[in-house]
């Protein structure tokens, strides 16, 4: 309806159908046939330059064969990592006694940010280019002749994709891909559909965040049923307690689960799983394992609702659950699994990014006594002796992670904020507030009123800063980070007070339980954003936002034909992702799921 609306109304319009393969997006720039440049995609500001390793994969040409070249061409596509392979990887870090990839997309993004390429030579990566970039000395008419110029160039382009004249094939090749997306040996999670005429698609031209000429549409779950063997907690960097689930085996969407996420006590109550149940098991968005709920019919007798155990399992201290909070947490702030969990978020891509200090070098450091907390991981420096003697490391790994480690000073206030553990800031949060406090002092001497008055924070959040900063341990971290030569102020530019709010304008009512957010915290960042959020459904109404078990509010918004959003749509209007965005693809999701079902 969209694409109509937009071209005149005689016009063909084509449309090309191809899987959307679950990996890791790459661009590859071609300067007179030979590879100048390939890099990921990155944090969507931040890619990486990974020439080398994209050579290390096997069919990703260095030369084109093209005789005649363009000029310069950017190609776009997606590395993965073939199920099979994938999954006697894992069996084999199992056996070594060794961290298992979560899923295969998390295995390819990982082998590509690895300095050594022959480490990636190592692995079975493959790529499919699906998209043409920027191009100078060549022009092409549409999608189509594009990849049949890229298939003759020797690049890897997948045969799957088909090309159709009307919506009614594009329903029927969608309903294909979802019935065959097991086949293909690669992680699928839905169809992107696209305008194949170039020239139409300048017309329908983008938004700041999307094409207006392409959509992508989201197969449905996979479920599977199996036996739940036990109910256990982890206990997180913040003190948040988590249970989860542990399984008997079973393949979901082509990978072996065995563990899968409860959230929380309340989620498990609503869901009446039991120890001993027989489960219905699927991944999430295609990547995150949950249960969908028991086959009461199948419980075995005896079988008796699940409690939070009353003590941390680490450190046998007390639980405690906040009033209007859904959560349990560890108050213990020497539990040793929350320190353990804190330097491991401190060297995460989201914080200060130390590459090599993962899960298992922090438990092997940790062990050996020289972290006991995060400012230890910047005093490494004073122990090069110990760590070069540490079993299978020597001088140039021992240099390699100190040399990472100086990277990490410099990072800017807004990672180091994400890195220090306090609860609800991550990094949208962080960058408001070193974007309206600039240093780190600034954040720390910053009262309550004044945190609460910053857009995008609000009572919750400033309450949870304020008290992390209060602490007496606390500010010494924060003393000796500094002392210790960490950057402490920050790039972004001064918040505009003229600017207006993204969501200003805009009315929402929520139903239903969430697992991220307690009602009033959505509320919350919902008015942070400009928005109001009203008791009921209306023919003013923008959208409703509808989590676990909603009331007749959903009803109502059905009947008035209001957007529907779920948790991960309105985490992406959180996340800066345009209202019209969200909306159009959360109804497309649904139209889709909703044909295919009617199909089968």
């Amino acid at each position: 309806e969209r694409v109509r609306r937009a071209l005149p109304e005689a016009a063909p319009v084509r449309f090309a159908c191809e899987l959307k393969i679950d990996g890791a997006a790459v661009n590859c720039v071609y300067r007179g046939g030979t590879l100048e440049v390939g890099a990921t995609r990155g944090t969507g500001e931040v890619g990486e330059a990974i020439t080398q390793q994209l050579l290390a994969i096997a069919k990703v040409p260095y030369r084109l064969s093209d005789e005649d070249p363009p000029a310069l061409v950017e190609v776009r596509g997606e590395v993965y990592y073939p199920l099979a392979a994938f999954e006697q990887m894992n069996a084999e870090r199992i056996e070594r006694g060794e961290a298992t990839f979560a899923n295969p997309r998390n295995a390819a993004s990982g082998t590509l940010r690895q300095k050594d390429p022959t480490r990636v030579a190592g692995r079975p990566l493959a790529l499919f280019v699906h998209s043409l970039g920027r191009v100078e000395g060549r022009s092409f008419v549409s999608h189509e002749s594009f990849l049949d110029w890229a298939l003759v160039a020797g690049l890897p382009v997948a045969s799957s994709t088909v090309f159709v004249d009307d919506i009614d094939d594009v329903w029927r090749a969608i309903e294909r891909f979802t019935i065959e997306r097991h086949s293909y040996g690669f992680e699928v999670d839905g169809v992107v559909v696209k305008v194949d005429d170039l020239a139409q698609r300048s017309v329908l031209g983008a938004t700041p965040r999307a094409p207006r000429w392409a959509i992508a549409y989201k197969m449905p779950p996979v479920e599977q049923q199996t036996k739940l063997r036990a109910i256990e907690v982890n206990v997180g960097r913040t003190g948040k307690v988590t249970p989860f689930a542990v399984l008997e085996p079973v393949a979901v969407a082509g990978v072996t689960i065995t563990r899968a996420t409860l959230h929380n006590e309340a989620q498990i109550h609503l869901k009446d799983v039991r120890i001993g149940d027989t489960v219905v098991v699927r991944r999430a968005g295609d990547v995150i394992p949950e249960i969908v709920g028991a086959v009461v019919s199948e419980r075995p007798p005896g079988a008796v609702p699940w409690t939070m155990p009353a003590r941390c399992p680490f450190c046998g201290e007390p639980l405690v659950r906040p009033d209007g909070e859904a959560h349990h947490y560890c108050e213990n702030v020497d539990c040793p699994n929350r320190l353990l969990e804190s330097l491991t978020h401190l060297a995460s891509r989201a914080a200060l990014d130390v590459e090599g200090l993962g899960e298992k070098t922090v438990v092997l450091l940790h062990d050996a006594g020289l972290l006991a907390d995060l400012a230890d991981v910047f005093r490494l420096v004073d122990h090069r002796d110990e760590l070069v003697a540490l079993e299978g490391w020597g001088e140039k790994r021992t240099d390699n992670l100190l040399a990472r480690i100086a990277d990490a000073t410099a990072r800017p206030l807004e990672r180091l904020l994400v890195a220090l553990n306090i609860r609800h800031v991550g990094p949208t949060v962080a960058k408001e507030l070193a974007r309206q406090l600039r240093t780190l002092e600034g954040v720390a001497s910053a009262g309550t009123e004044e945190l609460a008055a910053i857009d995008g924070i609000g009572p919750t959040i400033a309450v949870a800063v304020r008290a992390w900063f209060a602490t007496p341990r606390n500010r010494q971290l924060a003393t000796d980070l500094v002392a210790l030569g960490l950057r402490t102020d920050t790039d972004l530019a001064p918040p505009d007070p003229q600017a207006s709010p993204p969501l200003g304008g805009t009315v929402f009512v929520l139903t239903g339980t969430l697992d991220g957010f307690t009602r009033e915290e959505l509320k919350e960042r919902l008015e942070l954003l400009g928005a109001k959020v009203a008791a009921g459904v209306s023919a003013r109404t923008t959208a409703v936002v509808a989590g676990e078990q909603p009331g007749s509010k959903l009803v109502k918004a059905r009947d008035l034909g209001i957007p529907v959003l779920d948790e991960a749509g309105v985490r992406l209007l959180l996340g800066g992702e345009p209202l019209a965005t969200v909306v159009e693809a959360s109804d497309a999701a649904r139209r889709a799921a909703e044909h295919v079902e009617a199909q089968q």
